[in-house]
């Protein structure tokens, strides 16, 4: 693209134009080395744009209801006033690198809102349950004008939580249960929450859902104090998808929460940390990707993966060696 393409790109951005936030996403998912280069200038030219979105990150284990509360939620937001963005990511195959891509699908009223906009996006087998370029999404549609990311996960593991290194809020999404499933929760996951929300709290399912958030509630009380937080926070709440009932109650909190941040100076800080863990990872993924383009690093990395393989070389001094190559380069 040149640099007029850019700037014609960049203008339809920033003007709300759904078809210019697509384009621009695709951009920056591209791998293309030139599609690269052209994302970095389009990043560029939006930097400056002001522009700050609430991010929520949301995780939940599968069958949760995730695509359900998302949409519901997602339409209370709009019917509000609010524009929301939707960046959901969908699991790739390890093996053929193929991805359903079916949240748009699931998510149909929200789809057709004028103010909701739903990009679904393939892993690609990326650690972690966010895409390789979801930042860079986030980054795109606050620069569109968008109220409210929501950023959804591919599911529950440890890896998800970094989904919490780029957003505002991290909200874990449960289905009624306890004791077992209680231990099932990683408490590293748990310690990250900003809000454990309960769905499915209706019909024959409500008493286990009030019983399940009574559980989480008093686990969490159980864990350190976090300096970001104020008193009685994270909590556990009850919500119903399909009834839409408990959301207005968890969007009021998610609001004090980052009121209360942002007045306390935790938002802005937590925010130039994220951008520092962006640009530290730019770095790390730079370098391994010099290391996949360079014939002769990759033949000594696969000279001495042999020799791993076989049991003469030890894996930390094969990779010293693959880094020291590296940097008799730089």
């Amino acid at each position: 693209m040149t640099g007029m393409d850019i700037a014609e790109l960049a203008r339809g951005v920033q003007a709300g134009e759904r078809r210019a936030l697509a384009r621009a996403i695709t951009l920056v998912e591209s791998r293309r080395a030139d599609h690269r280069a052209a994302a970095g200038e389009l990043l560029d030219a939006l930097a400056g744009s002001g522009r700050q979105a609430l991010r929520i990150g949301l995780s939940g284990t599968p069958g949760v209801g995730k695509s359900t509360f998302i949409e519901a939620f997602g339409m209370m937001l709009t019917g509000q006033g609010l524009r929301v963005a939707v960046l959901a990511v969908d699991p790739s195959s390890a093996r053929s690198g193929g991805s359903i891509l079916g949240d748009k699908t699931r998510m149909d009223r929200l789809a057709r809102e004028p103010r909701a906009f739903i990009r679904p996006s393939p892993s690609q087998a990326q650690l972690g349950g966010v895409a390789r370029r979801s930042r860079e999404a986030v980054a795109l549609c606050e620069a569109a004008g968008f109220d409210v990311v929501l950023i959804e996960t591919v599911g529950v593991g440890q890896s998800e939580t970094l989904v919490a290194g780029m957003a505002d809020l991290f909200v874990l999404l449960l289905a009624p249960g306890g004791g077992d499933e209680l231990q099932g929760v990683k408490r590293g996951i748990m310690e990250m929450a900003d809000l454990i929300l309960v769905n499915k709290a209706d019909g024959d399912l409500k008493p286990a859902a009030l019983r399940t958030v009574a559980d989480y509630a008093g686990a969490l009380r159980l864990l350190r104090k976090r300096p970001q937080d104020p008193e009685g926070f994270p909590k556990a709440l009850p919500v119903s998808a399909l009834e839409e009932a408990g959301l207005e109650t968890a969007w009021a909190e998610m609001r004090a929460l980052a009121d209360w941040r942002r007045a306390h100076g935790h938002f802005a800080r937590a925010r130039a940390e994220q951008a520092r863990r962006w640009f530290e990872d730019e770095v790390r993924q730079g370098l391994l990707a010099r290391l996949e383009r360079d014939a002769g690093l990759r033949a000594r990395m696969a000279a001495l993966g042999e020799a791993v393989e076989a049991g003469t070389a030890a894996p930390s001094r094969a990779a010293a060696e693959v880094l020291a190559a590296l940097e008799a380069q730089c």
